[in-house]
């Protein structure tokens, strides 16, 4: 399989073995759950963040989700499964980083031809934020004053964007400005009808609106850059399929260490897309 259509495409494809080892024979060695609050120095807004985990032999595959959805009971639970019955019949964030996990361990990040690997700095917070969305922003091929929806909304990627010549319209379900006091829409179709890019985080595959943002960048013919810590393996098979460009952050993430981290960062190859 080449190219899956949506994100259920591409689950089907990996429970049928086309991706790699049937998973019904694969352990999820590990799944925990992660609970932690940020709040950047000179900032105003406290980022209160959730992620599901799951180890798979080598790999980790991850996917944050909101407050509620699940509980940690799960890990308890879900530790020991086979990883295909997780694909089969997991909630949603939990199956989605099952998959990232999968599709992680048949083709790891720093295996994969095409990925360039990007060194996070050690340092405070403040600092590596900086460094991440500076590379994220870095994969934005835009005109000066292009609109960039921003679906998922962190500062210093505005700040990122603005840098590059970029006019967010930043769009999230939890914030209502940013730091400087723009207007952040909760109408995700608003700022994806009105974007000469999109950028967006690799929650969507959490929330379910992946595969909405993807059909309606291939519909318009607008560049698609992914920047994801949820579900990177997942959003790395839909490049040249509507994703062009993608920052993958493999577990454990940047905030979570103080010491250089690496991400990944993919473009699509001149020509791939093929709007399928």
């Amino acid at each position: 399989m080449t190219h899956p259509g949506n994100v259920q495409e591409l689950l089907a494809a990996a429970l049928a073995g086309e991706l790699g080892p049937d998973p019904a024979g694969l352990t999820a060695t590990s799944v925990f759950w992660i609970h932690h609050g940020t709040r950047l120095a000179g900032g105003d807004v406290t980022y209160l963040n959730q992620y599901v985990l799951v180890r798979v032999g080598g790999a980790f595959g991850g996917c944050a989700f909101e407050a509620g959805e699940i509980d940690p009971a799960i890990c308890r639970e879900a530790s020991g499964s086979s990883l295909g019955a997780l694909l089969k019949d997991a909630p949603t964030p939990l199956r989605t980083a099952a998959l990232d996990a999968y599709l992680a361990c048949v083709a790891p990040h720093r295996r994969t031809p095409g990925a360039e690997p990007v060194t996070l700095p050690a340092g405070p917070p403040e600092v590596r934020a900086v460094a991440r969305d500076t590379a994220i922003a870095g994969l934005l091929d835009i005109e000066p004053g292009a609109r960039v929806a921003l679906i998922g909304v962190v500062n210093p990627l505005v700040a990122a964007i603005r840098e590059r010549g970029g006019d967010p319209l930043p769009c999230d379900f939890n914030l209502r400005t940013t730091q400087w006091g723009d207007p952040v829409s909760r109408d995700m179709h608003e700022v994806l009808d009105a974007a000469d890019a999109v950028v967006a985080t690799g929650m969507t595959l959490s929330n379910g609106s992946f595969d909405t943002i993807l059909a309606r960048c291939r519909e318009r013919g607008v560049p698609l850059v992914v920047y994801a810590q949820s579900g990177s393996a997942v959003a790395r098979a839909f490049l040249g399929a509507g994703v062009t460009a993608l920052s993958a952050e493999p577990f454990p993430f940047s905030q979570f260490s103080a010491e250089p981290t690496v991400l990944y960062r993919y473009r699509a190859a001149p020509g791939d897309e093929d709007g399928a």
